[in-house]
């Protein structure tokens, strides 16, 4: 895929990053152990892109105690039953998956479906940078450099009819690929939606890096979808299929355990897992436990979206 650096002459008085922003930047991720050589290599972890949420050079949805995860803890400990259901379990059986060449559909209430190449279907929006927090429904978390474009971006291009109020996601069946799927541990292959608002919102990526690299195989690759508002189940991995439609799609968590896990699955504190309690977090490398926020964080950009909603009931 070929990215265009932009000349000085493209770039906005707003693409510009404050001096001050970038050398607590630098201390900010010197901190977690990272090199200036993996500083320049992932480029400007802020995003670049302002919103009527968002003023330009601000982190998105950041604490101030916010410190980026290790490489080594974002790419050993992560939740991909296709591969296993062991938080270790898909950095060793994925190792040999092979996810190039590989192949978006976009269908249902577009006016352009069709099948698109990976690269095809990135192009030709603009890759970015952005720290995220991100909140398991087991009460870890971990904070992530994530490398995506906007979902919005693919689904303008995709022209939505007038009737379209939700998008379905499916991952890769492929059981000899993914051994994780020989197993009924949930009915796959693996779905998820959000809401079309929910979709178009500036801070939902569709992912194909992290740490400024090309997105290791146990993190989904090489698409996976991130709403770092909402609990980590959401961020369906290794995405083939795009569907919009005006029901609301299955998922595979709500098929699986509905008393468990909502359609919305919004990082709430104050509804508890019938299992276990969600008001504390656990950040991955510390030992104390932090309160969780509500939206995880994000309330100001994404709780508008849900006014007049009874956040329990439609957990």
């Amino acid at each position: 895929m070929l990215i265009r650096l932009a000349a000085p002459k493209d770039v906005r008085p707003s693409d510009i990053t404050p001096e001050s922003m970038y050398l607590s930047r630098r201390e900010w991720l010197a901190a977690a152990g990272l090199t200036v050589g993996a500083i320049a290599g992932a480029a400007a972890l802020w995003p670049r892109r302002a919103s009527a949420q968002q003023a330009p050079g601000k982190p998105y949805g950041l604490q101030p105690d916010d410190r980026p995860t290790p490489w080594e803890d974002v790419t050993s400990y992560n939740n991909f039953y296709e591969f296993g259901t062991d938080k270790s379990d898909p950095a060793q059986e994925a190792r040999d998956f092979k996810p190039l060449p590989w192949t978006v559909q976009v269908e249902g209430l577009v006016k352009k479906p069709g099948a698109y190449a990976l690269e095809d279907f990135l192009k030709p929006s603009k890759l970015e940078d952005r720290i995220y927090r991100h909140r398991c429904v087991e009460a870890w978390s971990m904070v992530v450099p994530w490398r995506g474009i906007m979902l919005a971006d693919v689904l303008k291009r995709a022209e939505p009819t007038a009737g379209a109020k939700y998008v379905a996601f499916t991952t890769l069946y492929d059981p000899a690929r993914m051994p994780g799927q020989r197993y009924p541990v949930l009915r796959w292959p693996y779905t998820e939606g959000l809401r079309l608002d929910e979709a178009m919102h500036p801070l939902t990526l569709l992912v194909t890096g992290v740490y400024g690299r090309d997105l290791p195989n146990q993190n989904g690759a090489p698409l996976r979808l991130v709403v770092p508002w909402k609990y980590g189940f959401k961020g369906i991995k290794s995405i083939v299929r795009i569907r919009l439609t005006d029901a609301q799609p299955a998922t595979a968590w709500n098929v699986s355990a509905p008393n468990e896990y909502g359609f919305y699955s919004n990082v709430n504190p104050t509804v508890d897992h019938p299992r276990w309690s969600q008001a504390k977090e656990r950040r991955i490398g510390e030992f104390l436990r932090r309160p969780t926020l509500m939206f995880n964080g994000y309330a100001d950009q994404v709780a508008s979206m849900y006014s007049g909603m009874d956040l329990r009931r439609n957990y």
